[in-house]
């Protein structure tokens, strides 16, 4: 999670929750475009490979019109089965503003869309990681639980100084999380499944670890920003991430990871239930 942002207060445009309105009229066509084909081609890669609770969530983002979502009629939709909304912002918007919003049930998606030329990859998250990634999960009751109770754990982890372990939390369930499920491992990170390579690399590459979901081993594991994992963290049920998360008292793990060094990216350490040990050929740079 990087939900940092230059600016201290809102900018023009925006009301004193970073929010902005969506304009859903002021898309283009070529914007509109560049989500379908998005759209098309993750939603052909993905049954087989996402979890069932993202595949049921997916037909929540087919609406009424073409192209980009209107948060508005998306809202409602979410509304009735979970509680929660889709806000528009311009971009990163500070933690504490962040937190406030998901403890309350409101998910905020950049109004943007990246160019076509940028249709593997873009730095800042756009509408297209936010909405498609994402929200398909929202319609999940745990799931939509789990964020909730992980918004009000951030506004407590800014007591603790402690938002560097919480947000490789966020990093390695919400953005790129693994769940064994009955037919295998599935993918329900939006940073996997909004991506066309790292949707295969996550589950078909030999390179990566991954390894059996531990809340403090997660919480002491770098994690890069710029390229694939080298370590995916698998929970055995959603049911099971809420439970720790609802359940653990973290003002003291907090204190416990704080006298322990953090764990390198592509890292096994004693203690890892190792699902699969990865060749970490990607991360050498010996892959073909």
């Amino acid at each position: 999670m990087d939900t940092t942002h230059a600016l201290d207060t809102p900018p023009t445009g925006a009301t004193a929750d970073w929010t902005v309105p969506q304009d859903w009229a002021h898309y283009k066509p070529e914007e509109h475009a560049t989500w379908d084909t998005l759209f098309a081609r993750q939603a052909k890669l993905l049954p087989g490979r996402a979890s069932e609770a993202y595949l049921r969530g997916l037909d929540v983002l087919k609406l009424s019109k073409p192209g980009i979502p209107d948060f508005a009629e998306l809202s409602d939709r979410l509304m009735k089965l979970t509680g929660w909304q889709v806000v528009a912002v311009p971009g990163l918007v500070p933690d504490e503003v962040f937190f406030d919003h998901m403890a309350n049930r409101r998910f905020v998606a950049g109004n943007f869309i990246r160019r076509p030329d940028q249709l593997d990859y873009l730095q800042e998250p756009d509408v297209f990681h936010d909405v498609f990634g994402h929200v398909p999960m929202l319609a999940d009751p745990v799931f939509a639980d789990y964020l909730e109770a992980y918004g009000r754990g951030g506004q407590r982890a800014m007591q603790h100084d402690a938002l560097n372990y919480l947000g490789r939390l966020y990093w390695y369930t919400v953005e790129f999380g693994l769940i064994q499920e009955p037919e295998g491992l599935r993918i329900y990170g939006s940073g996997i499944v909004s991506s066309y390579a790292e949707s295969r690399f996550a589950l078909d590459d030999p390179s990566p670890n991954r390894i059996g979901f531990d809340l403090a081993r997660v919480m002491r594991t770098d994690y890069r920003i710029d390229d694939f994992q080298q370590n995916y963290f698998v929970i055995p049920s959603f049911d099971e991430l809420l439970r720790l998360t609802v359940e653990t008292d973290f003002a003291p793990l907090y204190e416990q990871l704080k006298a322990q060094p953090d764990i390198p990216v592509a890292a096994i350490v004693d203690g890892d239930d190792v699902m699969t040990r990865g060749t970490q050929a990607y991360a050498l740079g010996k892959r073909a």
